[in-house]
């Protein structure tokens, strides 16, 4: 990879990942869109932690709560709220957690095939459906039904306040998002929408929730890294610290937006690139 292209990676990732029109979406366009070879989904979960350690960073007096949380519920400490919280997010973390393996181990490869006649390539059902129309489709259809969470979705919950229930729905909606086109933060900030969550409630409910899924998916990868050539590796580590500072960047503006605007502008958007995609690939 050239200098360019991992600008560029970053940039898109910095940018559509806090925004609710997906990222791997985006990410798996550029190779369509220029003469830059695919960069693989190694170098896109790169990407997503360096995404990841903006969250912490810009989230850290929630993280720093979080963690406090997690010490008081193996004794250490006293802090029965964000213990609560803790443990909230832990559960809305299993569905995204089984779904990956269940796509990592090559369960769901079979059922995939046979359903929707799509190859599976070398047994990697994420490389097998990163195309086109399958992320075209998966816009506008999660971008309507984020317009429509949006406009009829109540306003009266707020992170402090959440459920084992509604921590476990959204759980459920963000393992979609492992699927190109859907948007992790579209479809949890949708969740939480359609839950009475306000824009900025949501969008922050959507981030934290992100942490243990994404540090996950970085799990996951560490033996292929371990295998990985020396050029592969250092693109790897460069894409995500320049993701890390486009992703910061966007953060603060993207919080500051929902404060005082709605998501429709991203819903059009999802929409017309959607059309675009069916229309001219």
């Amino acid at each position: 990879m050239t200098f360019f292209q991992m600008l560029l990676i970053a940039v898109v990732q910095g940018i559509t990942e806090f925004l609710p029109i997906s990222s791997s979406g985006h990410l798996i366009l550029i190779p369509f869109l220029t003469d830059f070879p695919d960069q693989g989904p190694m170098i896109d979960i790169a990407v997503h932690v360096g995404s990841l350690l903006a969250i912490i960073v810009y989230f850290f007096r929630d993280v720093a709560g979080l963690a406090r949380g997690g010490f008081a519920s193996i004794g250490i400490g006293h802090a029965p709220e964000q213990r609560r919280l803790f443990w909230w997010i832990v559960l809305g973390t299993i569905p995204a957690v089984v779904f990956g393996l269940a796509i990592k181990l090559g369960f769901l490869n079979g059922v995939v095939s046979a359903t929707f006649g799509i190859p599976i390539i070398e047994d990697d059902l994420l490389a097998s459906i990163r195309f086109t129309d399958l992320i075209a489709v998966n816009l506008i259809g999660y971008g309507i039904l984020l317009g429509l969470a949006d406009r009829f979705g109540r306003q009266d919950k707020t992170f402090e306040q959440m459920t084992w229930r509604d921590g476990l729905i959204v759980g459920c909606a963000q393992a979609l998002a492992l699927i190109p086109g859907t948007s992790r933060s579209g479809v949890t900030m949708t969740a939480a929408r359609l839950l009475g969550y306000g824009r900025f409630e949501a969008a922050r409910f959507s981030f934290l929730l992100s942490i243990p899924a994404v540090a996950g998916a970085g799990v996951l990868i560490v033996p292929d890294l371990l295998e990985a050539d020396g050029a592969l590796l250092t693109d790897a580590i460069i894409t995500g610290v320049l993701t890390f500072l486009a992703a910061f960047a966007t953060m603060a503006f993207l919080m500051n937006f929902l404060k005082r605007a709605s998501m429709m502008v991203f819903v059009v958007y999802r929409v017309l690139m959607g059309t675009a995609l069916l229309y001219f690939f």
